[in-house]
C-alpha cells in the first residue's frame, strides 16, 4: 500500500477562488515511489460559496464546520488525516515544484526530526515574487532555536509557519493549532520547536500570496492590544512545554 502525506487547507468564502491555483500546484508535485497525497479542504463555516471551487478529484475531500477561524478548521480536518505526515497549505497559497518531495525526504531521513519547513516567497498580485533575508541555514533546526529568534526579533520567526510539514502523531500530541483568532500557526510552530528538532530547506517551498482580502492584512490582525495578548500566550505555551523537558522521540527509540 502507498504511504500518504495529507495536505490540510482551511478556507473561507473570500479565499475560495484561489483553490484552483492551489490544486494545480499540488497536482504538479512528484512524490517518491510508494507515496501519494490526499487533500483535505475544510471550510471555516457553512456557506454555499466554497463548494463550487472544490476540484472534482477523488483525492480531494471537502467538509464544513462551525466558523472558528483557520486553526479550528484545520484541527477539525485532522479527524480525517490518515497519513503519516500533515502538510499545511493555505487556500490562497501555492506549492512550488518539489516541495512535497523535499518535506518527505527530510522527515524520512531522520526519525528524530519532528517537522520540516522551507523558504517562502511572497507572491504579489502582478505575479512577481519577493524573498526575504534572514533564513536559517539549510539543515536541522535545534530545539528552542526558532522560539529564541522569534522572541528577540519582535515576534517574527525566521521560518514561515505556513510552510510546515509535521508528523501527524506529534501534531495531535500538541493539540493541533492554538485557539487564537490569529497567530495560531506561529503558536504551533513554536510549540513544535520546544519539543522537537526541525528541518529547514533553503529551496523555495511556498508561494505566499499577497492580496487585499487576506486575513493577515486586516486591521484587527495588527491591533496592538490583541497582538500583545496573542504573543504572550504563544510564548508562555512554548516556554512551558520546554520547561517540562518532554521531548519528541521517534517510535521505537530510547
Amino acid at each position: 500500500m502507498s504511504r500518504r502525506i495529507v495536505i490540510v487547507t482551511a478556507v473561507h468564502a473570500p479565499s475560495a477562488r484561489f483553490l484552483a491555483d492551489a490544486y494545480t500546484s499540488i497536482v504538479a508535485q512528484e512524490l517518491p515511489e510508494g507515496w501519494e497525497w490526499r487533500w483535505l479542504i475544510q471550510e471555516d463555516g457553512r456557506t454555499d460559496q466554497v463548494a463550487p471551487y472544490v476540484p472534482d478529484d477523488e483525492r480531494v475531500s471537502f467538509r464544513q464546520g462551525r466558523p472558528g477561524g483557520p486553526g479550528v478548521a484545520r484541527t477539525l480536518a485532522l479527524a480525517h488525516a490518515d497519513g503519516e505526515y500533515v502538510k499545511i497549505l493555505d487556500a490562497d497559497d501555492q506549492l512550488p515544484s518539489g516541495a512535497l518531495a523535499r518535506d518527505v525526504a527530510a522527515l524520512e531521513a531522520d526519525p528524530g526530526i519532528g517537522w520540516a519547513t522551507s523558504r517562502a516567497l511572497d507572491l504579489l498580485p502582478d505575479g512577481s515574487t519577493v524573498g526575504f533575508p534572514g533564513d536559517p541555514g539549510h539543515g536541522p533546526i535545534e530545539q528552542q532555536e526558532v522560539l529564541n529568534y522569534w522572541a528577540a526579533h519582535d515576534y517574527r520567526a525566521q521560518v514561515h509557519p505556513a510552510t510546515l510539514c509535521v508528523r501527524r502523531d506529534l501534531l495531535l500530541a500538541l493539540g493541533g493549532w492554538m485557539a487564537l483568532p490569529a497567530s495560531e500557526d506561529t503558536g504551533l510552530l513554536l510549540a513544535l520547536n520546544s519539543v522537537a528538532r526541525g528541518w529547514f530547506s533553503s529551496e523555495v517551498g511556498l508561494l505566499y500570496r499577497k492580496w487585499e482580502g487576506q486575513v493577515t492584512g486586516q486591521a484587527d490582525h495588527v491591533d496592538a492590544a490583541e497582538r500583545d495578548a496573542r504573543m504572550a500566550v504563544v510564548e508562555a505555551r512554548a516556554r512551558a512545554l520546554g520547561s517540562f523537558q518532554w521531548r519528541y522521540r521517534a517510535a521505537g527509540s530510547d
